[in-house]
């Protein structure tokens, strides 16, 4: 009897920046150290123009997987986070769950990493200050690198992988 392993998410960072690139959407990738909290890369991305994302894998009590990616200066209160977005309980998801979905590790959730999850098994929720700048900020799938995606790029980006986020507005919601 064979152990089923878990399969090799279908991008990494060199394939999705090939995708992006064949598929027309244009973005700048800096590559740098790397970061796995939003506070140790303030300085990198200071000097990055656009919005910088914190993005958090969750899963709620009825097994549902959900990806918030938000502005990183928002504060989500995830004891609320649930009424706001439909869920049950949120918790973060572990490790084992998050390679399988989204084909990254903790540091390096991005919502870049919804082009692993062909079923949508993960409900993909964005900071309505994310859908309204100009310039977003995530990971290529590695904490080693952001890529920057104007607006337009990242809503293209979204439609070509057939991903409609739940845009909520957690900076009206906190407090």
């Amino acid at each position: 009897m064979t152990e089923d392993k878990p399969t090799e998410p279908t991008f990494d960072r060199d394939r999705l920046l090939d995708w992006m690139a064949a598929n027309g959407v244009a973005q700048t990738t800096h590559d740098h150290p790397a970061v796995f909290r939003v506070e140790e890369g303030l300085e990198l991305k200071a000097a990055m123009p656009g919005a910088h994302t914190k993005n958090l894998f969750l899963k709620d009590k009825k097994g549902r997987l959900w990806l918030i990616s938000a502005r990183q200066d928002t504060v989500i209160d995830l004891k609320r986070a649930d009424k706001w977005i439909g869920s049950a309980r949120l918790s973060f998801g572990n490790e084992t769950l998050l390679y399988e979905t989204l084909g990254v590790r903790p540091g390096s959730v991005t919502a870049l990493a919804l082009i692993n999850d062909p079923d949508q098994r993960v409900t993909f929720v964005l900071d309505k200050a994310l859908w309204d700048a100009d310039i977003v900020n995530f990971h290529p799938l590695t904490n080693t690198a952001t890529t920057a995606l104007a607006q337009a790029e990242f809503r293209r980006f979204l439609k070509l992988i057939a991903r409609e986020p739940m845009v909520v507005d957690f900076g009206s919601l906190a407090g």
